[in-house]
């Protein structure tokens, strides 16, 4: 039984695919499983030589429906051994130290089921210095997670029974799963933090959610619902959740007015109305 599975989802992406799992394959630590689920990718990912013959340590499993990255996520999960998991999004890539530094971590913070790295943002093949909101935390960072995305699945490291016990991504959200997952995790438990630059981050694809699904906020809102009305939350934790969603309501709502959609408009607004402290 390897220490670590890594899943790496993909969908149509055969052109990006060999590259991260090229990068898990050079790691300097070996006690791993790398397993690729492909989310039934239409374009020739099935065919790549690394697939068809694969090296030690590497699957490939294919889906038979496309059914989204949450579903490749759990099933890559559910076809894994590994006591610790680890995510790679098949467009980013692990440097050569990745796992021999993360799992040293662990080995030093015994009292941490989950942690993540340090990133270098690359746009356009182009490196970008990200925004401050968007620096790592560690500790309990459920406050900062609210407002948007603060650990990035290519870097994670979690349990396996935490990932279980928090029950794995939402497969109802086409987007913001991983957002989801994070606070169901931090609203219980601290983050860890690998201090060091351990992968590339790509963005600008033009299949990428945030360029492809409209109003991403939306879902956040309905990730703080469903967390509120599973009463896991603090007095405190409560307060926070509902100014959140007020706030992201009140976003979306201005959005759907200014593109003249009534209907959305009067519902993001009754949505921030009744989330109101005192409401």
């Amino acid at each position: 039984m390897p220490l670590v599975s890594i899943i790496i989802p993909t969908y149509n992406r055969a052109g990006l695919v060999t590259r991260a799992v090229w990068s898990v394959l050079s790691q300097t630590f070996n006690d791993y499983e790398c397993i690729v689920a492909d989310d039934a990718s239409t374009d020739n990912t099935a065919d790549l030589a690394i697939f068809t013959k694969p090296p030690p340590r590497l699957r490939y499993i294919r889906l038979d429906n496309h059914s989204g990255v949450s579903n490749a996520r759990n099933s890559g999960v559910a076809a894994s051994s590994g006591r610790w998991i680890a995510f790679l999004d098949s467009d980013d890539e692990w440097f050569p130290r990745k796992l021999e530094k993360q799992v040293q971590w662990h080995r030093h913070h015994p009292g941490f089921a989950i942690s993540q790295t340090k990133e270098v943002w690359v746009r356009r093949g182009r490196r970008v210095n990200p925004p401050k909101t968007h620096e790592k935390k560690e500790g309990y960072i459920f406050e900062q997670s609210l407002k948007r995305c603060m650990v990035t699945p290519s870097s994670v490291m979690l349990a396996r029974s935490l990932f279980l016990d928090t029950g794995g991504f939402d497969e109802s959200l086409p987007a913001c799963e991983d957002y989801d997952l994070w606070l169901r995790i931090t609203c219980r438990f601290p983050v860890g933090l690998v201090n060091e630059y351990l992968l590339s981050r790509y963005g600008g694809h033009g299949d990428q959610l945030s360029a492809t699904v409209a109003a991403l906020d939306r879902f956040r809102i309905r990730s703080m619902k469903n967390l509120l009305d599973s009463n896991s939350l603090s007095p405190g934790q409560i307060v926070l959740a509902r100014m959140e969603i007020v706030r992201k309501a009140v976003i979306v709502a201005n959005g759907y007015k200014k593109r003249g959609n009534r209907e959305e408009y009067e519902r993001y607004s009754q949505i921030a109305k009744s989330f109101s402290i005192g409401a």
